[in-house]
C-alpha cells in the first residue's frame, strides 16, 4: 500500500532534519552537517510491513517552491495522501511563509482534496518555555483561519528535533495512514486486559513511532510515549554503535514493572503492570502467547 506524502516548507525550516531523526536513525546533534534539499528528495520508507510511504521532501528555496506552484502543480499535488507544511517559528520572512502556505493548500484543493494536511511549528525549543503555548496558539489561528474558507481541515503540532514533540507529531501523523486503525485498538485493549496491565502500547520496530495503545489505568503525563521513542530510540542507536543489537528491556520498582519487547517482525511492545501480585513471567507469557496473533492481524489490517 503506497500513500504520498509530501513534505513542505520554506528552506532551512528543518524538513530534512526531522526526516533524517524519524526515519534514518539520525541524532539530532547529527543533523547540523545536514545541507539544503535540491529540488524533490524521494525516498520509499516502509512501514509495518505492508505500508510504504512515498515520502517527497520538496526543497523550500524560493525557485523551486514557485515551480512547484506553476509548472510542477499536478505532478507534485496530484494523488497526495498527506501534505506536510512545516514553519519555522523564527521565520524572517513570515509574509511569504504564508503566501507558500497558502499556495499549497489551493493546489491541494485542486489535485487532491481529500489530503489530511498537517502543519509543524517547528524549532519550538527556541522560543521561552513560559511562551510557547501562547506563541503556538496564535499560529495556529492564524493557519486554521487559511484553512477554513476552502473548507480544508488542518492540524498543527508544536515540535522541536530536541525534545518529544517531534515524535509525538510524527506518530499521529502516520497513524492517521494506518487502515482499519480500530480493529488494531480492539484488540491491544483484549491484551491489555489479559495482562491486568495498566497499559500496553506498540511501536513500530524501525522507527519506534507509537501505533496505538490501550489504557486501563490513567496516566497524568500525556508525552509519556514520545518520551519512550525517543529514549529508546537513542539506546538502540548507541547499542549499534557497539555492534549490540537492541531486544528488549525490563524495569521493575517498587510501583511498577515495564517490559519492552520484540512483538512482531514490524513492531515493538510496552507492558506496564503496577499489580503487585501479578508475577512478571506470567506476563511475558501473555505477551509471547499473543505474538502470532498480532503478527497475523497486523499482516490482515496494513
Amino acid at each position: 500500500m503506497l500513500q504520498k506524502v509530501l513534505l513542505m516548507g520554506k528552506s532551512g525550516a528543518g524538513k530534512t532534519s526531522m526526516r533524517s531523526i524519524i526515519f534514518a536513525n539520525y541524532l539530532a546533534r547529527d543533523t547540523m552537517r545536514l545541507g539544503a534539499t535540491i529540488d524533490v528528495e524521494h525516498s520509499h520508507v516502509r512501514f509495518l510491513g505492508n505500508l510504504v510511504l512515498n515520502l517527497w521532501d520538496c526543497g523550500g528555496q524560493e525557485a523551486f517552491m514557485e515551480n512547484y506552484f506553476e509548472s510542477q502543480r499536478d505532478h507534485i499535488f496530484r494523488n497526495v495522501q498527506v501534505l506536510i507544511y512545516v514553519f519555522d517559528i523564527e521565520s524572517r520572512d513570515l509574509s511569504k511563509d504564508i503566501e507558500y502556505y497558502a499556495s499549497c493548500l489551493h493546489a491541494v484543493r485542486q489535485n487532491s482534496k481529500a489530503a489530511q494536511i498537517f502543519c509543524l511549528v517547528h524549532k519550538m525549543d527556541l522560543i521561552p518555555e513560559e511562551q510557547r503555548d501562547q506563541v503556538f496558539l496564535k499560529r495556529e489561528r492564524e493557519l486554521q483561519s487559511i484553512a477554513e474558507p476552502l473548507e480544508l481541515r488542518i492540524q498543527c503540532f508544536k515540535t522541536s528535533i530536541w525534545d518529544e514533540t517531534l515524535y509525538r507529531a510524527w506518530s499521529q501523523m502516520v497513524y492517521s495512514l494506518i487502515p482499519n486503525r480500530d480493529s488494531l485498538q480492539s484488540h491491544l485493549e483484549k491484551l491489555c486486559a489479559v495482562c491486568h496491565a495498566d497499559e500496553v502500547v506498540l511501536f513500530e520496530r524501525a522507527t519506534f513511532l507509537v501505533i496505538s495503545n490501550a489504557v486501563r489505568s490513567s496516566h497524568s503525563d500525556v508525552h509519556r510515549h514520545e518520551k519512550v521513542s525517543n529514549i529508546i530510540k537513542q539506546f538502540k542507536l548507541s547499542c549499534s554503535k557497539t555492534q549490540a543489537q537492541f531486544s528488549t528491556m525490563q524495569v521493575r520498582n517498587a510501583r511498577y514493572s515495564a517490559f519492552i519487547e520484540g512483538f512482531t517482525s514490524t513492531t515493538y511492545a510496552m507492558v506496564i503492570v503496577s499489580d503487585p501480585t501479578i508475577q512478571p513471567a506470567s506476563t511475558l507469557i501473555n505477551i509471547e502467547a499473543s505474538r502470532a496473533h498480532f503478527e497475523s492481524l497486523i499482516a490482515q489490517l496494513i
